[in-house]
C-alpha cells in the first residue's frame, strides 16, 4: 500500500502538470500572431506583475489581520496605504498602492480604453518607488522589455488595449493560489516550466540562457558536495537565473546564508533573471545580478572568493583573447601563461571562476567537449590545471540534453584543495532517458553520477581514478574516453566454431556442385541419344 507521502507527492506531480498544461494553453491561445519568443516577454511579465501585487497584498494583510479579520489591502485607498509606503520599500524593495495591484486593474481592464497607458505608468512607478532605496539596483528596469505600446501586440491602439485585456483575464484566471496548498514554489514554477517550453520552441535562442533543471540540479549537488548550507553561490554567466535557484530549492534559502551572485551578458536576460528571483521569494536583500561582460568587465571582484561556484558558459564564443595585450597580465589568466583563444572563450572562463573559487569551494562547469582535447593555447591551460591539481573530476554527459544543441558536452569540476592528486573521470553519456525529442538525465541517472563522484571509487567501463602522469603522458588530454575503457558490446566469436562451419558450408556446395553437373551430364547424354 502506498504511504500517504508518495500519494502527496503523486497528486502534486498531478497538480502541476495541470497547472503547466493550463499555461502553455493560455500562452499558445494568447499568442496569436506573435511569435512565441518574442511573446513570452508578455506572458512572463504579467504574469511577474501579478506575482508581486499578491505577494505584497498577502505581507500586509498577514500582519494586519491579527487586528481585524476583515482587512483587506486591496479595498484601501491610496492615500491610506500611503503611510506604510517606507516600510514596505525597506522590507520588500518596492511599493504598490492598492488602485496599482493586479487583481484591481483587472477588475477594471474592460472598461479601460488606455489599458496600456495604465499599465506602463504603474511599472514605471513601481521602478520609481525603490530610487534612493538599496533596492535600487535589483529592481531598475524590471518591466523595461515590457512594451505595452508595442505593434507586436496590435496594429492600432485599440487592437493592443483588446490584447492586453485578454492577457490580464487570462493570467488572471490562473487558479495559482490553490497549488500553494500543495507546496508548489507555485509562480517560480510556472515561470521556468514557461520559459522551458519557450527555450524548447525557440532554438538556439532559448537554448543560450536556460538550463535544464536536471542538469542545473545535478551541478548544484557536485558543487556542494554533500555539504548541507553555504555561504555564497555563484554563476559569471547565470542567464535566466535557473542554476543560481538550484541552491535554494535544494538547501533552502536560509541555507544559502549571504546569497546569489551572477552576471548576465544579454539585457533582457539580465531582467528575466531578477524577476525570477522574486518569483521564487528571493528578498531583494539577497540576491546581486550585475548586467555586463564578465571576461572584460566582471562586476563582483568585491564578493570573491565563493563556495560554490556552477556555470553552463556560452560554447566557443568570440573573445578579444590574445589580441588584448592587458589581459595577459589580468590574475585571473596571467597563471596559465597564455589566454584561450578569440574564437572560443570557454577555458577564459574556466580561468575565471577557478580565480573566484575559495579555497574550500567547488566549481562545477558545463563545458564544450572541445575544450578537453583541442590543442595550442587550450592545451597550455589543461596543462596547468593538470600540473596545479585542480581538476577534480570530469564527466561525460549524454547527448542531446540542452535546448538549442544536441552535442554531448560535459561537466569540469573544480577544486582548489584536493585531497590527492587523481583525478575522477565518469562516463555517464549513456545515463538518459529518452522523452520526446531531448534526453533527460532523471532522478536514477542523476544519483548514479552523484553517488560515483562521491565514492570516488574505479567502476570498469564506468569511471576511472587517475594519477597526474597518466595525464600527462597523454598530452593533458581531458577526453573521458582516454582513460574509461569503452565496454565491448560486440558478440564473442568462437573461431573454432565458426571455421568447422565454414568447413561444413563449403562441404555441402562442393556436394551440391557435383549433384548438379551430374544432373546436366544425364540431361546432355539425353538429348545426344
Amino acid at each position: 500500500m502506498e504511504n500517504k507521502n508518495t500519494q502527496a507527492n503523486k497528486s502534486s506531480s498531478l497538480e502541476r502538470n495541470e497547472l503547466h498544461n493550463t499555461i502553455w494553453k493560455v500562452a499558445n491561445e494568447l499568442r496569436g500572431s506573435v511569435d512565441g519568443w518574442d511573446f513570452k516577454q508578455y506572458v512572463l511579465g504579467i504574469l511577474f506583475y501579478r506575482y508581486i501585487s499578491e505577494n505584497m497584498a498577502h505581507y500586509i494583510n498577514k500582519e494586519e489581520r491579527k487586528r481585524d479579520p476583515s482587512f483587506d489591502y486591496a479595498l484601501l485607498s491610496d492615500e491610506e496605504a500611503g503611510g506604510a509606503k517606507e516600510g514596505l520599500i525597506e522590507e520588500k524593495g518596492f511599493f504598490i498602492p492598492p488602485s496599482a495591484l493586479f487583481c484591481n486593474v483587472l477588475k477594471n481592464a474592460p472598461h479601460n480604453e488606455d489599458l496600456n497607458v495604465t499599465l506602463q505608468n504603474i511599472f514605471n512607478e513601481i521602478e520609481k518607488s525603490s530610487l534612493g532605496f538599496k533596492s535600487e539596483e535589483n529592481v531598475k528596469g524590471l518591466f523595461a522589455d515590457l512594451d505595452v505600446n508595442s505593434n507586436k501586440l496590435g496594429s492600432s491602439h485599440k487592437k493592443r488595449v483588446a490584447k492586453l485585456t485578454k492577457i490580464l483575464e487570462a493570467i488572471g484566471d490562473m487558479q495559482l493560489g490553490d497549488y500553494q496548498k500543495s507546496g508548489i514554489d507555485v509562480f517560480g514554477d510556472a515561470y521556468e516550466y514557461l520559459m522551458t517550453m519557450y527555450a524548447s520552441n525557440a532554438g538556439k535562442s532559448g537554448g543560450e540562457f536556460f538550463t535544464p533543471q536536471e542538469v542545473s540540479e545535478l551541478l548544484a549537488k557536485i558543487a556542494l558536495h554533500n555539504q548541507e548550507s553555504v555561504n555564497k553561490v555563484y554563476d559569471p554567466c547565470c542567464g535566466s537565473g535557473s542554476l543560481l535557484l538550484q541552491f535554494s530549492k535544494v538547501l533552502g534559502d536560509k541555507n544559502v546564508s549571504k546569497g546569489y551572485f551572477g552576471q548576465e551578458i544579454n539585457l533582457t536576460t539580465y531582467n528575466l533573471c531578477r524577476i525570477n528571483m522574486f518569483l521564487h521569494d528571493i528578498n531583494y536583500s539577497k540576491f546581486h545580478i550585475a548586467h555586463g561582460d564578465t571576461l572584460l568587465d566582471p562586476k563582483h571582484e568585491d564578493d570573491e572568493p565563493f563556495d560554490a561556484i556552477v556555470s553552463n558558459p556560452p560554447y566557443s564564443t568570440k573573445w578579444e583573447g590574445d589580441k588584448s595585450p592587458i589581459l595577459i597580465n589580468d590574475e585571473r589568466f596571467s597563471k596559465a601563461g597564455v589566454l584561450a583563444p578569440k574564437n572560443a572563450a570557454d577555458l577564459a572562463f574556466t580561468m575565471h571562476m577557478l580565480s573566484y573559487l575559495s579555497n574550500s569551494g567547488t566549481a562545477a562547469i558545463v563545458e564544450f567537449p572541445g575544450v578537453l582535447y583541442r590543442g595550442n593555447a587550450e592545451a597550455k591551460i589543461r596543462e596547468y590545471l593538470v600540473k596545479e591539481n585542480f581538476i577534480d573530476c570530469v564527466i561525460a554527459l549524454p547527448d542531446n540534453l540542452f535546448f538549442g544543441t544536441s552535442i554531448a558536452t560535459c561537466i569540469l569540476v573544480l577544486k582548489k584543495n584536493k585531497q590527492d592528486d587523481t583525478t575522477l573521470f565518469i562516463d555517464a553519456s549513456k545515463e538518459f532517458v529518452k522523452e520526446g525529442k531531448k534526453n533527460k538525465l532523471k532522478a536514477h541517472n542523476r544519483e548514479k553520477i552523484l553517488k560515483t563522484y562521491t565514492e570516488r571509487k574505479a567502476i570498469k567501463h564506468f569511471c576511472a581514478l587517475v594519477s597526474m602522469e597518466r595525464i600527462k603522458e597523454n598530452d593533458y588530454n581531458l577526453s573521458v574516453n582516454r582513460y574509461v575503457e569503452q565496454e565491448d558490446t560486440k558478440e564473442i566469436i568462437d573461431i573454432k566454431a565458426l571455421n568447422a562451419e565454414i568447413s561444413q558450408i563449403v562441404e555441402k556446395q562442393s556436394a551440391l556442385r557435383n549433384s548438379l553437373e551430374s544432373i546436366i551430364k544425364e540431361l546432355e547424354e539425353g538429348q545426344n541419344a
